[in-house]
């Protein structure tokens, strides 16, 4: 038996684990000081993983990790925005807020407490065994906090060079609308879920009828518009588009497939939703 087990208990573990983690990584970057800002960040966001993978190890559920991915990028990107503060900044930060703050409520909202573990966690100790803690730490923790750490690279010129222009616009409407699509989206499931309906019924209104995961088309989305903020600033941190390639990726070739074959398993219907509903674009219209 867990020595947390109510859900209000594991809710305050977690808040617990993300405080110690934040001091930890403020702490950590104190040696580092006067170097790179993506540096500091680095080792600061290195050192805030290890310490929530230490917590999600000490309550044996490596669902206490699930926040980060929407928690560690508005303390960093406070960080960069440190030198100075115009409508470039305020507007990342604040769509930095908005997502982050949408998408931790969700978890938090459907985190049934510390018995409750992810599917894809569940599966991973299935096939790791005693293996499963080392697993846990790469597959788990370490690699989305490198990729989320990707994505966030070109948030570093928006937010320490000043300046607006009409591809900062465009960003901010592809982000806001990022925001949008996964707050509907989540509205939605969630609505369905709370209301009568079959075990083997699926959810085929809203947007939830033009793709099949449209919470996932709206991350891709966003980190997409976190980019076109670095080349609003810059133009040559083109390159970062590799943080949005990756993540854009990660949701193609494991995220999709991997939702895909639990809801096949548990719902048979999918598989003819599957065929005529595309996964993430809906370039299909019913």
């Amino acid at each position: 038996m867990r020595f947390v087990s109510s859900k209000r208990a594991g809710q305050i573990f977690v808040v617990v684990a993300y405080v110690v983690a934040l001091f930890a990584a403020i702490a950590a970057a104190q040696p580092f000081e006067g170097r790179h800002p993506i540096l500091v960040a680095a080792v600061a966001d290195l050192v805030a993983t290890i310490v929530v993978f230490a917590f999600s190890v000490a309550l044996d559920n490596s669902s206490i990790y699930d926040p980060y991915w929407s928690v560690a990028p508005l303390p960093i990107a406070v960080y960069w925005a440190s030198g100075g503060i115009g409508v470039r900044q305020i507007l990342v930060l604040s769509l930095f807020a908005l997502w982050g703050a949408r998408l931790t409520a969700n978890w938090a909202l459907r985190w049934l407490g510390p018995d409750d573990e992810d599917f894809r966690y569940v599966e991973i100790r299935g096939k790791t065994g005693k293996l499963y803690w080392p697993a846990s730490f790469f597959s788990i923790h370490l690699f989305p906090t490198a990729w989320v750490f990707c994505g966030m690279l070109p948030a570093f010129p928006a937010l320490t060079r000043h300046g607006f222009n009409l591809v900062d616009i465009v960003a901010t409407l592809v982000a806001g609308t990022a925001i949008a699509v996964e707050t509907v989206a989540d509205l939605q499931l969630r609505r369905y879920l709370r209301s009568p309906h079959r075990s083997e019924d699926i959810l085929g209104t809203g947007l939830w009828s033009v793709c099949r995961h449209p919470n996932y088309l709206g991350e891709v989305l966003f980190w997409w518009g976190i980019f076109l903020f670095g080349v609003a600033a810059d133009t040559h941190w083109a390159w970062s588009a590799v943080g949005a390639l990756a993540i854009t990726l990660l949701f193609v070739l494991v995220s999709v497939p991997w939702m895909d074959r639990r809801m096949l398993s548990r719902h048979p219907a999918w598989a003819e939703h599957r065929k005529r509903t595309p996964a993430l674009v809906p370039w299909r219209w019913r």
